[in-house]
C-alpha cells in the first residue's frame, strides 16, 4: 500500500486528503518549512510546526494557517500525522504519515549536524522515507562547526585589520542566522541585507537569541564601518547592492557548492567557507540508515546517481521528479516576502 503518491502538484496522501508541500494550489497542505520552494502562496489550508508557522506567515501574508508542535499526533481522515525536527532551520519537519500500520516520512529538507539555531534532526523509524539529495555525492562534506566559525572570524579579523568590509553570502533563512551565531562580535559590528535582517526580526519576535544586526540602508556610510561584515542574500551580492561597499571589500560564500573546485572562482569569491543546511554526503547516508525503511524515495539533487547507490547498498530506491530547488548559488534568497 502507498501512503503517500507523487502527482503534479505534490506529494499526496489519499487516505487523508492533504498534500505535502505542494508547489501547485491545492486545499490542504501540509508544510515541511519555510523556504520557498516547499512553502508557496495559494492553498487554502496550510498545517506546519508551531515554530516554522511566523516565518510562512511573514512571507505569505494573510493565510489560513494551523500549527503542531513535534511529535503531536492529529488523525486527518484515515492518516496520523505528526511532525519531527528536520534540523534544516527553525521550525523545519519530517512529516511521519500512518496509515493502516505502514509508516511513511516525507523529510522535506534536513541536516544531521546541530547548529545551535534549529531543533537538532530526530530519526523517525518508517517503511518508506522521502529523502532529499541536494549534496548526495562523496565530494561534499562538511566543516566541522568549531573549524568553520575559526575560519570565517579569521577571515573577517584580518579584513578587519586591513580596513576592509567583508561581505558574506548566505540564506536568509536558515544560514544566516547560523553563521550569525558563529561570529566574533569583538571584531566589528554586523551589518545585514533587508531580507535577512526581516527574517531576523521574525525569529527573535519567537524568542530566537542572536547577535546584534544593523539593516545596511541607503546611507551607509562604508568608512564609517571599515571592520564591518555584512550578511547578504547571494542575489545581492551578485547585484548593484553591493557596489555601495566599494571595490576593496572582501567577499565571501558559505555554500556547500564551495566543496567544488571553481565555484568559489565562477562567483569571483576571494574565500569559499563549505558550509550548507543541507545534509551531506554521509549525513544523507545516516538518516536513512536510521529510519531502518527499505524503500526510499529520491528527491531533488543528484537523484539518479544517488539513487543508483542506494539500490547497490539494498535499498528499494526511486527517483521522484518534484519542483523543489536544495540549495543554488544563483537562487535568490528564500525567505523575502
Amino acid at each position: 500500500m502507498d501512503v503517500l503518491t507523487f502527482t503534479d502538484r505534490g506529494i499526496y496522501c489519499p487516505a487523508g486528503d492533504f498534500y505535502i508541500d505542494p508547489w501547485k494550489p491545492v486545499e490542504n497542505a501540509l508544510i515541511t518549512h519555510g523556504h520557498s520552494d516547499h512553502s508557496r502562496w495559494g492553498m487554502q489550508r496550510y498545517l506546519c510546526s508551531d515554530i516554522a508557522a511566523p516565518v510562512i506567515k511573514h512571507r505569505l501574508g494573510d493565510i489560513s494557517i494551523d500549527t503542531m508542535p513535534y511529535a503531536e499526533s492529529r488523525q486527518i481522515g484515515g492518516a496520523k500525522v505528526s511532525f519531527h525536527p528536520a534540523g534544516h532551520v527553525p521550525g523545519s519537519a519530517q512529516i511521519r504519515v500512518e496509515v493502516a500500520g505502514q509508516v511513511w516520512v516525507a523529510s522535506g529538507d534536513y541536516k544531521t549536524t546541530p547548529d545551535g539555531l534549529s531543533t537538532a534532526f530526530e530519526p523517525v523509524k518508517c517503511h518508506a522515507f522521502i529523502t532529499e539529495s541536494t549534496f548526495g555525492l562523496p565530494v561534499f562534506t562538511w566543516t566541522d562547526p568549531e573549524t568553520l566559525s575559526s575560519q570565517i572570524n579569521t577571515w573577517w579579523a584580518d579584513n578587519a585589520a586591513a580596513g576592509r568590509i567583508s561581505l558574506l553570502g548566505a540564506y536568509a533563512l536558515g544560514k544566516a542566522q547560523r553563521l550569525m551565531k558563529m561570529l566574533d562580535t569583538s571584531i566589528g559590528p554586523i551589518f545585514t541585507h533587508g531580507a535577512i535582517e526581516n527574517t531576523n526580526a521574525v525569529l527573535r519576535a519567537q524568542g530566537i537569541n542572536l547577535p546584534p544586526t544593523t539593516q545596511v540602508t541607503a546611507g551607509f556610510d562604508r568608512k564609517a564601518h571599515p571592520n564591518a561584515l555584512v550578511i547578504a542574500t547571494p542575489s545581492a551580492m551578485a547585484g548593484t547592492w553591493a557596489r555601495k561597499f566599494g571595490p576593496d571589500h572582501s567577499n565571501a560564500f558559505a555554500s556547500g557548492w564551495m566543496a567544488l573546485r571553481g565555484v568559489r572562482r565562477r562567483r569571483a569569491a576571494d574565500r569559499g567557507f563549505i558550509v550548507s543546511d543541507h545534509a551531506d554526503w554521509q549525513g544523507l547516508n545516516d538518516a536513512i540508515a536510521a529510519t531502518g525503511a527499505e524503500k526510499v524515495f529520491v528527491t531533488h539533487g543528484y537523484t539518479s546517481q544517488f539513487t543508483k547507490y542506494l539500490r547497490e547498498q539494498g535499498y528499494d530506491a526511486h527517483v521522484v521528479s518534484t519542483e523543489y530547488e536544495g540549495e543554488s548559488m544563483d537562487q535568490t534568497e528564500e525567505a523575502a516576502p
